[in-house]
């Protein structure tokens, strides 16, 4: 049987990994796959002498490496949105299948890829888009198919998750916490598309549309990063019960759907504030199937070259499927995603609920407390439960003064945000009130 003839776009952590995963396990590949799956071509902006390409030719001609007639599929491990792009919708455009790890390519631009991709008839594949080794993608569109997605919640960012696992474990704050990420190689030099969440919400927008079947909404993912998380406030947190983590949610609502990435205090006996370091996690709701966690590593050049391996796999069926003299019996391999159902309106930040952690910086005086509950009664919001800490000195006034620690039962934002505008212009108050949502999914 003709092996599956691979054109492989990159030679970074994860494109290695590629070559080296189908090298080390080609025999057990080829029996899953039904033939032989082979790198014949790969295309960089430079060559790697270091890189073993196991015989494949080289070329820095990286939109020029679908026009091959050896390269039955592409797979783009470049990443970005500009050149990648190109390839994409240049391999696409010429009937090829595609396999890709772009996150950003897929959630900003990936409704015009697909439809690509279905006017042409091919797959477009991106598994490993999504935390790395973990198979939420074909989970969403396969596992769970029979399941109405009600909602789900993720740690789908390691550097972020690794730093305020840090600043639990050791007390360190913000900063040395992510020194010591770029020590391990976890954090960027400029780590800010991971620690202000924009690497989050771009996986987020792909796990949303997947889940609600809508498009993919990237620039509608309301995006919030730890950069501001301080040691009191994971201590703080600990004292109620609560685990400060990174999530991204997508949540279906009368409304319309929620989609938000931001620092979230998870309750200590959660499955999800139990997922530390590196680690990656998604747990999906669906009204069949209840709660699924799906847990693993979610980075790294093996573990996503195990996603990118898979949909070689894939669509080496399909290609068996379409050409049966090829000898084999195996289902369709479609795109990723279904076609999409009609669109959901995108519910704005005020308007989504939850709970609210409050840490109110205020002056030691008698009535101050009373004097919040009451801002916040007049306004319904509920106290779950709070803390008073030790008396400090304020530096500037040097008036004695004392965070006043609250969590409060699920309220809209906007209502929140009416509250906290009173709350901050209290006299007494005397720096800048803290707030992190808090999530309890159902208790569950």
């Amino acid at each position: 049987m003709q092996p599956l003839r691979v054109g492989l776009c990159g030679l970074g952590t994860v494109a290695q990994g590629v070559l080296e995963v189908l090298s080390r396990n080609a025999g057990v590949i080829a029996r899953r796959a039904g033939r032989p799956i082979v790198v014949t071509r790969v295309a960089s902006r430079r060559l790697r002498p270091e890189v073993d390409l196991h015989g494949a030719e080289f070329s820095t001609d990286v939109v020029g490496l679908a026009g091959h007639a050896d390269v039955d599929v592409v797979v783009e491990l470049i990443g970005g949105a500009d050149v990648a792009v190109d390839l994409l919708r240049t391999a696409l455009e010429a009937g090829k299948p595609v396999v890709t790890a772009n996150k950003a390519a897929v959630a900003r631009h990936g409704d015009g890829l697909l439809r690509i991709a279905r006017a042409q008839g091919v797959p477009l594949l991106f598994e490993a888009a999504v935390a790395g080794g973990i198979p939420i993608i074909g989970s969403l569109t396969r596992g769970l198919a029979a399941n109405e997605v009600e909602w789900l919640a993720g740690i789908i960012n390691g550097t972020s998750n690794f730093i305020l696992t840090a600043m639990s474990d050791r007390g360190e704050d913000f900063g040395t916490a992510l020194a010591e990420a770029q020590r391990l190689g976890y954090a960027e030099a400029d780590p800010t598309f991971d620690v202000e969440g924009i690497d989050a919400a771009h996986k987020l927008a792909i796990l949303a549309a997947l889940a609600f079947e809508t498009g993919f909404r990237f620039d509608a993912v309301y995006t919030e990063g730890i950069s501001r998380i301080t040691p009191e406030d994971i201590e703080y947190a600990r004292r109620l019960g609560y685990r400060i983590k990174h999530l991204g949610l997508a949540r279906r609502t009368p409304a319309g759907l929620e989609v938000r990435v931001h620092p979230t205090l998870v309750p200590d006996t959660h499955l999800l504030a139990n997922v530390n370091g590196v680690m990656n996690a998604v747990l999906v709701h669906g009204n069949a199937a209840g709660d699924v966690l799906y847990y693993g590593a979610g980075a790294g050049s093996l573990p996503t070259a195990s996603a990118v391996v898979a949909d070689l796999v894939e669509v080496a069926r399909w290609s068996a499927c379409r050409n049966p003299a090829e000898g084999a019996d195996i289902g369709d391999a479609s795109a990723s995603a279904p076609p999409a159902a009609p669109e959901l309106p995108v519910v704005a930040i005020d308007g989504c609920t939850s709970g609210y952690y409050l840490r109110i910086p205020s002056l030691d005086r008698p009535g101050v407390f009373a004097r919040v509950a009451t801002l916040l009664s007049e306004r319904e919001i509920s106290i779950e439960s709070a803390l008073q800490r030790a008396q400090a000195i304020h530096a500037e006034t040097r008036d004695a003064w004392v965070p006043i620690v609250i969590v409060t039962q699920p309220v809209p934002e906007r209502v929140m945000n009416d509250a906290l505008a009173a709350v901050q212009a209290l006299p007494e108050v005397v720096g800048e009130v803290v707030r992190i949502r808090v999530e309890d999914f159902g208790n569950a």
